[in-house]
């Protein structure tokens, strides 16, 4: 009966946090684009509600100067301000070799990408946190950067965007383990894979919100699936067709978050391969932990195993029609 509670109240902790993690993975970016001879533009997103008191706040050289800036504006979860700077005292090679950085990363156990465009075609990127909340601008950027980089933004992601792991949570208890559990994730990544490059090399748009709607969508149809007393249909025997076709519109959520991080444009291709391949890195790190719960969980629950089965597939339909209901009034908005 214990272990009957702690799964209840697990369970419970789960719902109560899901609704604020829901939301795309939305990280802070501050982008400076050389506009002139020492003259430069910013722009700095962050997330419009922070985890602390302490704000995020962009830090640039002190001998740098505003000459002009706009007001905050809202867009989506995210707040924007750009700002024109003048840099006059700083060499004739600018701010390479000048210092950039971050405020408030670690009291609010975030992480931030800063993206530099040069004149020249230089192009830099580096994501900071709370142990290296700032960097100091190289005379080159390095392929390795951009690898090591975006491989973290994509674990981030998949670990920050609840609905995307509830999706993998309701293909493992449809699929259960073994080679079916492989080629169903395998279909699923091939799904995201395909939308999330075409969408991020330009190929097409897509509506926001009603893409988010859909995702939603994807898990209350995969929670009704999971009801079934029957198992033997098309979806049962081949849940890789369901997996793959879900995965494409789970890639156009990647792919939007992408977006508002922002890609190298000199290394586009190697940004978007390794962002992919740190979504992949984090979902197959988040079934690795399920399992290894489940085979801790396993002895002490097997009397329970059939009636606990149903709990959380009835915690997913619940979360996944409330997602349903607020991103249609969104849509509908």
């Amino acid at each position: 009966m214990n272990c009957l509670r702690l799964f209840a109240c697990l369970l419970l902790l789960i719902a109560q946090a899901a609704p604020v993690q829901a939301h795309r993975f939305a990280p802070s970016l501050l982008k400076v684009t050389e506009t002139g001879n020492q003259q430069y533009a910013m722009v700095w997103k962050t997330p419009a509600q922070g985890t602390s008191n302490v704000p995020l706040e962009p830090l640039w050289p002190r001998s740098c100067e505003i000459t002009q800036a706009s007001p905050p504006q809202i867009e989506g979860t995210g707040k924007v301000t750009s700002w024109q700077m003048r840099c006059t005292e700083l060499g004739e090679d600018g701010l390479v070799g000048e210092s950039l950085g971050v405020a408030g990363l670690a009291e609010n156990q975030a992480s931030a990408l800063v993206l530099v465009s040069l004149l020249d075609g230089r192009n830099y990127q580096q994501v900071l946190d709370a142990e290296q909340p700032g960097f100091v601008i190289p005379a080159e950027s390095s392929a390795g950067e951009v690898m090591g980089d975006y491989t973290w933004l994509g674990m981030e992601h998949i670990w920050g965007g609840m609905d995307h792991l509830l999706f993998v949570f309701g293909l493992l208890l449809l699929v259960g383990g073994g080679t079916r559990l492989l080629w169903t994730i395998t279909a699923f990544t091939v799904g995201h894979s395909i939308t999330l490059s075409l969408v991020t090399l330009g190929y097409f748009d897509y509506p926001v919100a009603l893409v988010e709607f859909a995702i939603a969508l994807s898990i209350f149809i995969l929670a009704v699936e999971l009801t079934r007393v029957s198992r033997h249909d098309i979806l049962w025997r081949n849940p890789w067709w369901l997996a793959g076709g879900f995965g494409l519109l789970h890639g156009m959520g990647f792919a939007g978050a992408l977006a508002e991080t922002g890609l190298p444009q000199d290394n586009v291709p190697l940004a978007l391969l390794f962002f992919n391949i740190g979504i992949e890195a984090g979902q197959l790190a988040f079934i690795l932990v399920i399992l290894a719960i489940w085979q801790v969980l396993r002895r002490p629950l097997a009397s329970w195993q059939d009636r606990l089965l149903p709990v959380p597939i009835y915690v997913l339909g619940s979360l996944s029609a409330m997602w349903c209901i607020e991103r249609g009034l969104e849509v509908l908005a």
